[in-house]
């Protein structure tokens, strides 16, 4: 037998499977972290891809705005990468007074002055100019124009009109956008609610009844309408700058990409690739995926990633056993309401007239429901909630790889299990 410790909430879950039935563990490839995180973002800023070193873009005096990504994304630490940006953009001749820094909040909720500084840092905070976007507030927004899709681009009036714009991000992979980072800092994030929702429309199918768009899928770009259209939008405000992170699957700094906002991103993107694309060359009757443990299986929303992933590792009609405490399985709001409609039908013409990404991860959940049997190992008191969204809930490992079994339609089933179900993304060969 092969024994298992999975993450589950504060804990970790333990299970065997026999041996000879297990066709891979996917994990992320180790590599080596930046051991010196503020010298490799000089470096960064100094050695910048396609792009003069930042501070030879900014003048003196010039208005500077910084757009840092909002407390969903804290994993990318960017208080040991401001305080660098920071420091170039003062000695080429840029005070802290004309530096604006914007969380770019995009249509998520406003982040408090205590989470700036868990963003920013406390010295930042204190130094410069910290505020939220609000893509609501139509009166701040600048209208640029339409993308050949039709998207009507706004973005935030301060963005627009100061002299430079620097974004600053991670990138792991993103299961509607293909990769995260890059231009998501524009539309998303500092791009008024109307462009956010007609961009994010090319989520779902050309056509009612059809569900997502299968061509918005983590790794893909070329011939995702939502990417493609993103990147229009971000090229109609042109950043001037841009500095991302990629994370090891340890969540230290794998890699820091700096320079010309679209081939600095591009070479990030090809660092994901190497760390979190993991090559199969069979798909399994039963995936047994753990979301992470806390924070990241603190509800159903954040574990529609290690859905959506485990869904590439198994067969179709098999079964697929997620481990997620869901300790706040209601949250946030905005997610657990879509579950209200009797079929996905009702839930998808809902999510066409008024999109919202959290209606998006719930009508893929579903979808992943009619490919596999999805079994949740989580908290008895979730069954009732659970019962809405296709999925079968399970208190113990034994439960869940007892229903599997029945499921999946076979006496002896083979096995894949992810230990990083949210981050790596399994390529059938």
């Amino acid at each position: 037998m092969r024994e298992f410790n999975l993450k589950y909430g504060t804990e970790e879950l333990n299970f065997s499977i026999p041996a000879e039935q297990l066709l891979q563990e996917i994990i992320g490839k180790e590599y080596p972290p930046v051991a010196d995180i503020p010298q490799a973002v000089r470096t960064a800023l100094a050695t910048a891809i396609d792009s003069p070193p930042l501070r030879e873009i900014v003048k003196p005096g010039e208005k500077v705005v910084i757009a840092v990504s909002d407390v969903t994304r804290a994993w990318q630490q960017m208080p040991l990468v401001l305080p660098e940006i920071i420091a170039t953009l003062n000695q080429a001749g840029v005070p802290d007074g004309n530096i604006t820094i914007i969380i770019a909040v995009g249509g998520h909720r406003q982040n408090t002055r205590e989470e700036f500084v868990q963003l920013c840092g406390q010295d930042i905070c204190q130094r410069i100019k910290v505020i939220n976007h609000d893509a609501w507030d139509e009166d701040n927004m600048v209208y640029l124009g339409k993308t050949s899709r039709g998207t009507e681009v706004a973005i935030n009036k301060l963005a627009a009109e100061a002299d430079r714009l620097i974004l600053t991000g991670g990138i792991v992979y993103h299961y509607m956008a293909g990769y995260g980072g890059g231009r998501k800092s524009v539309v998303p994030g500092i791009s008024s609610i109307k462009t956010i929702r007609q961009n994010h429309l090319w989520g779902l199918g050309a056509e009612e009844g059809s569900g997502s768009n299968p061509n918005a899928a983590s790794r893909k770009t070329k011939g995702n309408e939502l990417h493609e259209d993103m990147m229009e939008v971000a090229g109609f405000v042109q950043p001037d700058f841009i500095i991302n992170m990629v994370p090891t699957p340890d969540g230290q700094f794998g890699g820091i990409f700096a320079g010309n906002w679209v081939s600095a991103w591009k070479e990030g993107c090809k660092l994901v690739d190497q760390l979190y694309g993991v090559e199969i060359d069979n798909l399994a009757d039963i995936v047994i995926a753990t979301a992470g443990g806390f924070p990241k299986d603190i509800n159903l929303y954040q574990t529609g990633k290690t859905m959506d992933n485990s869904c590439y590792a198994v067969k179709k009609g098999g079964a697929v056993i997620i481990l997620s405490e869901c300790s706040d399985i209601y949250e946030p709001q905005e997610f657990s309401r879509w579950f209200q409609f009797d079929d996905k039908l009702a839930m998808e013409k809902a999510l066409r007239k008024a999109f919202g990404i959290p209606g998006w991860v719930a009508l893929k959940e579903v979808e992943c429901s009619d490919y596999a049997t999805y079994i949740l190992v989580t908290r008895a008191e979730n069954a009732g909630f659970l019962a809405k969204t296709s999925m079968i809930p399970a208190t113990t490992m034994e439960e869940a790889l007892r229903i599997a079994k029945e499921k999946c339609g076979t006496d002896k089933p083979t096995y894949t299990v992810m230990p990083q179900g949210a981050n790596t993304l399994p390529i059938l060969r």
